[in-house]
């Protein structure tokens, strides 16, 4: 579709389509930036009155490689192993960045590389772990014996609660879908703007999208035991190597059963003798 404005002297054409194209692509891609930028501007405002107590709530850098920094004031400051993440402190990753954080009650985060998030954004609620914005985090809460552990995990589109597990929680930074991925325990999902909820256990993958609801979850633990059900039967089939009524199989290794009982396979019949030459005249 073209539009053609025309004035004195001056006619042009302009390609609108392409143009919406481009710029929805460009908010797009800064969507998550323009979201860290006004946390971290909030997070500046919140910091002024944190209650006397936050100390106790600070996180120790257990591990840091590559690029790892703290925002300070809107830079970045490097961070070591044995240094510790205050709260309402912005951590930004680089394309190697990698680092494993630890709190008071032995829970972790271990952040992956290109990653932005905020630790423990809301001050008085401490319950509130991590307000991820872009990249990968893997959390682990810790059990207090029988006594339940709630925490929280916040993406731009997306809350999830935790009593004690172990996920993995993926912002994309193209449309700040989330992505919940749970190895142990029990975690709830629900969306942050459209209402809905699901509960993943141990295996189970939710995919959140800004625009739709709670999607169909993929079961990743039946479908590994599906998979090893079919080896399983395979095995089963195949046979053990060596063992009765077996044949090799191509490449020269190993043996498969042919179902049968009678030993090896007997060699074909020898083929019959030539016809004799024909007799000369």
């Amino acid at each position: 579709m073209k539009t053609e404005v025309s004035g004195p002297g001056v006619r042009f054409t302009r390609f609108l389509p392409i143009a919406v194209l481009k710029m929805a692509r460009v908010m797009r891609s800064t969507t998550a930036r323009l979201s860290l930028l006004m946390a971290m501007t909030a997070v500046v405002c919140l910091g002024q009155f944190l209650p006397s107590d936050a100390g106790n709530y600070a996180a120790k850098v257990v591990t840091s490689s590559g690029q790892v920094s703290v925002m300070k004031d809107f830079r970045p400051w490097a961070v070591s192993a044995g240094e510790s993440i205050q709260v309402t402190q912005t951590i930004v990753t680089g394309p190697d960045g990698h680092a494993l954080l630890q709190v008071s009650d032995g829970s972790t985060v271990e952040v992956y590389p290109n990653s932005q998030f905020v630790f423990r954004k809301n001050p008085g609620n401490w319950r509130d772990l991590v307000d991820l914005f872009l990249g990968k985090v893997r959390v682990h809460i810790e059990h207090l014996g029988t006594t339940p552990n709630p925490n929280r995990v916040l993406t731009p589109v997306a809350v999830i609660s935790v009593r004690g597990t172990t996920f993995d929680v993926t912002v994309n930074d193209d449309d700040e879908a989330t992505i919940v991925e749970v190895e142990e325990g029990t975690v709830g999902v629900q969306h942050a703007f459209l209402g809905g909820s699901a509960v993943l256990n141990a295996g189970e993958v939710l995919r959140v999208y800004r625009d739709q609801q709670i999607a169909q979850r993929l079961d990743k633990g039946g479908l590994a035991l599906k998979v090893g059900r079919i080896v399983i039967n395979v095995v089963a089939i195949v046979g053990r190597s060596g063992g009765p009524g077996t044949i090799k199989l191509p490449g020269g290794g190993g043996t498969g059963s042919v179902g049968d009982t009678g030993g090896k396979t007997p060699p074909p019949p020898a083929p019959p003798p030539p016809p004799p030459p024909p007799k000369l005249p």
